[in-house]
């Protein structure tokens, strides 16, 4: 599924990562650095326009329109499949391992 396609991409969405399943892999990194990264402890967690790592469980950011396609690679890639995209209006996961 195209992140063109569907009402999905004209919504804002948010990102967040569940770090009991994450891996600690870093292909979120790899793709998306302007919003994932690893800390100290091996773990990713998303970050906000202003470089700080939300590492409260559950924390959630933006996706830039920008980078939308390398955050959802990101879920779509990732091992742990711990990174989840939803719409900001109703928080529905609209792509990651609770995606319909």
């Amino acid at each position: 599924m195209s992140v063109t396609s569907g009402a999905e991409s004209a919504e804002p969405l948010e990102v967040w990562i569940d770090q009991d399943l994450c891996t600690g892999d870093g292909i979120c990194v790899q793709y998306a650095p302007e919003v994932f990264e690893l800390d100290i402890d091996g773990l990713a967690y998303v970050k906000d326009g202003d470089d700080e790592l939300r590492q409260e469980p559950g924390a959630a950011v933006p996706v830039p329109l920008t980078i939308l396609q390398d955050v959802v690679d990101s879920a779509k890639e990732c091992p742990g499949e711990c990174i989840h995209v939803r719409r900001v209006s109703d928080r529905v996961e609209v792509f990651g391992p609770e995606a319909d």
